[in-house]
């Protein structure tokens, strides 16, 4: 067994250009395109080191908000003195530790576990894992619409997925305006479909956005009319409703995707049981890491249903690529013009940006030892805002 001796994590931050803030708060959801425009994005890396030198790593994608590196920063020194081999300990006693919380700072620090898990072994994660996937089929998720020249009309939609559909994309996801209005909305849903035919499979996210049960019944049918794969997260419940979501697919067709905002296994088999979704939702990031995402999708197979890898990055992969009943890989997010806010600090050629397709419409998956890929540390050092270190004295 190998003891934790080191634990660091670094915030930083870069430029995000043809990006601005579509409505208050400072997500990445809240940003879309805005020609010119230059957006400060923050992100932070989690380093963990063992006794014998080997160390483990991530760099966050989507869990970066003061909130979330909070949470790791707490989490941090419990891991010191720890056996790095005992993930499923450790998992389990800081998940205690954040039961007050909403547990997003927690991923992070799993996954850098699993990356020194397979840099020890000298083998992926999806070989530890059992993998079967090399490649996994992809979807454009889009920005939310915008008022400045980007995904600013059904059309400007319906353009952007014929595009991605000639990169080789099967299959497109659209976030609609953050005003949530159900007619906007829905002539959306439908034109877009006009404007593909049947080429592409379709997706819908309002992410939250529409006000009241109604406005989410109404899009709902125009989804049903469209044919559209899902209907994911569509009103202001804030996608946490099991009794609202089981009342909507009672009234529509088109399956409902929830419990992206939904931490961790047990509520996740409650909103199921309780007939709230179709699909389950996972994110490495969000649900405790690699540990406990695939718990999520132990428990989708249990239950004979799919579930949905939220968001990129090389975990989601190395998930999804040990998964059967995953459908689609989300590049998240994209738009024309502007590129997918996450870090660019990979040193290896690892990409998520619109491009990381093949002609295909898949992603691969890395190969190499841990996450397989290297981490530009240079770069992060470079544009670091704060550094916090915890070792055995």
């Amino acid at each position: 067994m190998t003891r934790i001796t080191r634990v660091e994590v670094h915030e930083f931050g870069f430029d995000a250009v043809n990006l601005g803030r579509a409505a208050e708060g400072g997500s990445i959801g809240s940003l879309s395109f805005r020609k010119g425009a230059t957006s400060r994005v923050s992100k932070y890396a989690v380093r963990i080191e063992t006794a014998d030198g080997c160390r483990g790593e991530y760099v966050t994608h989507w869990v970066a908000s003061p909130s979330a590196l909070g949470q790791t920063l707490m989490l941090a020194p419990l891991l010191l003195g720890r056996h790095a081999e005992q993930r499923e300990g450790i998992w389990d006693d800081l998940k205690r530790e954040a039961r007050q919380f909403d547990h997003m700072g927690h991923g992070p620090i799993d996954i850098a576990l699993w990356d020194w898990t397979g840099k020890q072994l000298g083998c992926s994660v999806a070989t530890l894992l059992g993998a079967h996937r090399e490649r996994l089929p992809a979807y454009a998720s889009t920005y939310h619409g915008d008022r400045s020249g980007g995904l600013d009309s059904p059309e400007a939609f319906g353009e952007f997925a014929l595009q991605c559909r000639q990169m080789g994309y099967r299959a497109f996801k659209v976030h609609g305006w953050h005003d949530g209005d159900r007619h906007e909305e829905a002539a959306n849903v439908l034109k877009v479909r006009e404007m593909v035919g049947d080429s592409m499979t379709l997706m819908l996210d309002p992410a939250c956005e529409l006000r009241t049960f109604a406005d989410a019944l109404h899009v709902g049918r125009a989804c049903d009319e469209a044919g559209y794969f899902w209907y994911e997260d569509p009103f202001r419940d804030s996608g946490v409703s099991a009794f609202a979501h089981k009342k909507l697919r009672e009234m529509i067709r088109t399956p409902i995707l929830q419990t992206e905002h939904v931490r961790g296994i047990e509520p996740k088999a409650d909103f199921l049981m309780a007939g709230g979704t179709d699909f389950l939702r996972s994110d490495p990031e969000y649900d405790m890491g690699i540990t406990g995402a695939m718990k999520i999708h132990h428990l989708a197979e249990a239950f004979g249903v799919d579930v949905e890898v939220h968001a990129c990055g090389p975990a989601h992969r190395h998930v999804m690529a040990a998964t059967r009943n995953s459908n689609y890989y989300e590049v998240a997010l994209v738009g024309p013009d502007c590129p997918n806010a996450v870090p660019p600090v990979y040193a290896c050629g690892y990409s998520d940006q619109l491009d990381c397709i093949g002609s295909d419409g898949c992603v691969s998956v890395p190969t190499g030892p841990g996450l397989g890929v290297i981490y530009d540390w240079d770069f992060i050092v470079r544009n670091r805002t704060r550094l916090e270190v915890f070792e055995v004295k």
